[in-house]
């Protein structure tokens, strides 16, 4: 079972006045949606976008995994116990809250910050927090979240370029940038895909243009 998800469907968010706009796919904050709470490990998946200068100040996370992707930009991340880095495109950041972390998130940089952040829901609650950051992660090398029970890919297709989605109990795809074919269904930036047992599926990349994915295996 598939499930597209549109971009202009998204809950939209942030702070337009001081240079934040938010696009939520699952109910988040204000926006409550009891049927949109959850799919699979993952509870949001949220493109933001920064304008230089703009920024998340220091607020609190706890049980849960969130993980970042950088489109365009450079995100600054600063947290509670002491990390302070800078994270640029093709980069996996990790932030396991367990516990409780709290975090700074800025673009200090002079050109507009896109990022896709991801949260997920760690299989035990609790623990110490924990960070990562993956520079320049391949395509093939996925990105394990064990803490999920989750795992990353990234696909960097070229026009036409086909890739395997991955078989499992849940699958979840989020597009980046280009278009994509996924089984009947065309697919654009911001859209994504829910999959239910997924067996024998393909994306195919629109013959206009390179296409970014990033695919939740669960």
């Amino acid at each position: 079972m598939t499930d597209v998800r549109r971009s202009a469907d998204r809950y939209r968010g942030g702070d337009p006045a001081s240079g934040i706009e938010s696009l939520h796919a699952f109910s988040f904050g204000r926006h409550y949606d009891p049927d949109n709470l959850r799919f699979g490990a993952i509870l949001a998946c949220n493109e933001e976008r920064l304008e230089p200068g703009a920024g998340f100040d220091e607020h609190p996370h706890s049980h849960t995994e969130i993980v970042t992707w950088v489109v365009e930009g450079r995100l600054t991340h600063r947290d509670s116990a002491g990390r302070a880095t800078v994270v640029g495109p093709g980069d996996v950041q990790r932030l396991s809250s367990a516990g409780g972390v709290r975090h700074v998130e800025r673009n200090d940089g002079d050109a507009p910050l896109v990022f896709v952040q991801m949260w997920l829901a760690p299989l035990a609650p609790g623990g110490d927090p924990s960070y990562e950051i993956v520079h320049g992660i391949a395509d093939s090398t996925p990105y394990a979240l064990p803490q999920a029970g989750a795992m990353l890919h990234v696909r960097r297709l070229t026009p036409g370029e086909r890739t395997a989605v991955p078989d499992a109990g849940a699958v979840y795809v989020h597009v980046v940038r280009g278009e994509v074919r996924l089984g009947g269904a065309e697919l654009g930036p911001g859209d994504s895909a829910r999959i239910e047992d997924a067996e024998g599926l393909e994306l195919a990349a629109g013959a206009a243009g390179p296409a970014e994915i990033l695919i939740w295996e669960m």
